[in-house]
Parts: C-alpha cells; sequence; structure tokens
C-alpha cells in the first residue's frame, strides 16, 4: 500500500513567519504539538494526509489573507526545492518539467500530478492519492502558483494560463485574475490549469545537462521501489479517476490502459481482496462528495461527470454508497465538511 507521509519542510514555516502567519498559533490550530515539531527530523516532519490538510486549513484560518496560497506558491525560493523540483527546472523545456514532476512527485508524498493534452490545451492536474475529503483550497492555490513560478522561471517568459479551473464557489475573482492573467472558472468538476498546448515546447533557460545526470537515477531508484510497495488496486484507483470526465469506464477499457487482458485485470483485483465494480464505486463516491460539498453544481451535472446516464440511477447509488440522497448530504451531512474558514480565500 502507499505509505501515508507527507514531509513538510522547516523552511515552509519560515516562509509562513515572514509572511506574517503566526506559525506557533498555526500548528495549535492543526492540532499538532508545537514541540513535537520543533524536535522533529532537521530540515522536515511528517504529516499524514488528512493532518496535512489540516495544517493548510489552518493556514487559511490563522493568516486571514485571501492571497495567501498564491503567495507561499509563488515565493519559493531556488534553495528550498528538493531533488524533484530541481529535476523539473532543469529540464530542457516546460513540457518535460511537467513530465517530470508527473513521474517523480510521489516520491515525496501521496500526490499524482497529470498532464492532459486535448487539441489546443494542456490540463494540469494535482490529485491526492489518499485524499477522501476535501483538498483544501488553499493547497490548490499554492500548488498552482507553484507550477507557474516554475514555468517562468525556467523558461524566462512571464507565461499566463489559459484558464484557471476550481472547485470552489466564486469568490475574489479579481484577485485570482490578476494573479494569473486569466480567465476564472468556478464551480468546476475538478481544479485544472490550463495552459495553451504549445506552451510545453516553451524551453528553459535553466536547463542543465549535468545536474540532470547526477539527479535523475537517485530518482528513478527510489520509484522503481515505491511502485514495488504499491498493490495493483492503487493503480486503478488511479486510472479510473483519471478517465472520470462524463463516462463510465468500462473494465476493457480500464485493461486496455493498463495494458492487460480483462481476465487479468479481474484477477488481479480479486487477489487485492477487491473488484472493478467496488473500485470504480469507491472512486466515484469520493468524487460525488468533493463536488457536492465544495461547487454548486447541480445533481445533473455531477452525474453526466461520473457517467451515469440519468440523475437517478446517480441518487440510488449514491443513497447506497452514503445512505441519504445527494441533496440531503448536501444540506445535511455535507454541511458537516463546510469550508466556511476558506471562504474568503476562495
Amino acid at each position: 500500500m502507499k505509505t501515508d507521509s507527507v514531509p513538510v519542510s522547516h523552511a515552509l514555516l519560515a516562509r509562513l513567519d515572514k509572511l506574517g502567519v503566526d506559525v506557533p498559533r498555526t500548528l495549535r490550530t492543526a492540532g499538532l504539538p508545537v514541540p513535537a515539531v520543533a524536535n522533529a527530523e532537521p530540515g522536515r516532519f511528517w504529516l499524514t494526509t488528512q493532518k496535512y490538510f489540516a495544517l493548510w486549513e489552518a493556514i487559511a484560518q490563522v493568516s486571514g489573507d485571501p492571497a495567501i496560497g498564491l503567495r507561499i506558491g509563488a515565493e519559493t525560493s531556488y534553495g528550498q526545492l528538493d531533488a524533484m523540483l530541481l529535476a523539473a527546472l532543469h529540464s530542457a523545456n516546460f513540457g518535460e518539467a511537467l513530465a517530470k514532476l508527473g513521474r517523480y512527485k510521489r516520491l515525496s508524498c501521496p500526490e499524482e500530478v497529470l498532464v492532459a493534452v486535448q487539441r489546443d490545451e494542456a490540463a494540469v492536474t494535482f490529485r491526492w492519492l489518499l485524499a477522501d475529503g476535501f483538498i483544501p483550497d488553499l493547497l490548490v492555490d499554492a500548488l498552482f502558483a507553484s507550477a507557474l513560478a516554475m514555468a517562468r522561471r525556467g523558461s524566462g517568459v512571464a507565461i499566463k494560463p489559459r484558464r484557471v479551473e476550481l472547485t470552489r464557489r466564486s469568490a475574489h475573482r479579481t484577485m485570482f485574475a490578476r494573479h494569473y492573467g486569466c480567465e476564472i472558472v468556478f464551480d468546476a468538476p475538478n481544479d485544472v490549469l490550463v495552459f495553451d498546448a504549445s506552451s510545453l515546447a516553451l524551453p528553459f533557460v535553466t536547463h542543465n545537462v549535468d545536474l540532470l545526470a547526477a539527479v535523475l537515477p537517485q530518482l528513478d531508484a527510489g520509484l522503481a521501489a515505491l511502485d514495488r510497495e504499491q498493490t495493483f488496486a492503487d493503480h486503478v484507483d488511479a486510472v479510473i479517476a483519471r478517465s472520470m470526465r462524463g463516462q463510465r469506464p468500462s473494465v476493457e477499457a480500464l485493461a486496455r490502459e493498463l495494458g492487460i487482458s480483462t481476465r487479468t485485470l479481474q484477477r488481479k483485483l480479486a487477489l487485492d481482496g477487491t473488484s472493478y465494480q467496488q473500485q470504480l464505486d469507491r472512486v466515484r463516491s469520493r468524487i460525488a462528495r468533493r463536488l457536492l460539498g465544495s461547487t454548486d453544481l447541480a445533481a445533473g451535472e455531477i452525474a453526466w461527470f461520473l457517467g451515469f446516464e440519468e440523475v437517478n440511477s446517480f441518487s440510488r447509488a449514491f443513497s447506497q454508497w452514503e445512505g441519504t440522497t445527494p441533496q440531503r448530504w448536501r444540506g445535511n451531512e455535507g454541511s458537516s465538511h463546510d469550508r466556511s474558514f476558506s471562504e474568503p480565500v476562495v
């Protein structure tokens, strides 16, 4: 199974302090003991995904700054980059940099960076593999701002996205438009940073062949070790989530994506104690809860995104997953997941 361990660098805490955020209060708000953090491994400490999200939620609450996520992501200094980010920054071009992020991100935390090119657009998404709840809006802002800062630093060009799609209710549109310099779309099914596909070929002036030759073998060795620890069901879960775009991924299509036969797919899932339908329901349930809780999308729109042919089929399935209808979950149980502390941010 994937290790639920996310590193938090002391450089991040120092950056928060520099930005005027009360770090001890933030840690206490997140439920993290300050002495334990202070005495952690030099340079970093480790949190579960849930605690890591709580830290970002606390940053939003304590700072009270709508732009704090953008500022954190955009102001990361060169000396604070880890090996994976250094490899990305010193790639030949923007597309190669994103590919390296996508390949090596899981080495530092249970997260994937996905780049989907369709027609003249390149869509970048960050997917947390062990997140059952909501990804904090502040963390999304920091990740997107960091990716954009890397593109600008590497290319030496003030590149702008084509648009930014956010899974949150509309607020602070002007602030986001000013930072990104592009269209901002709210109530989106996924948090997506969209560039012109031609931007992927933008050469990086920071390209460094010698540095890559030294760093990449270590990263590849780490990735090979990580892959040996993951179950087959983990890979299936990731592929289903990536293909959830208005259609129900069939077991045949899933097998083709994985490069195996349908029979082999079903047999390997059985060895992991699960099935195709169980994996599909798991992914659909997780995405449905997120969309119901963080957007104003109608149940019919969510049903379409999840590949249901009609809203009634979605409602019946959701009731089996959660014991209530989508409408009641959004109005009652969904309110317990309210992100009102971060509403000023979004």
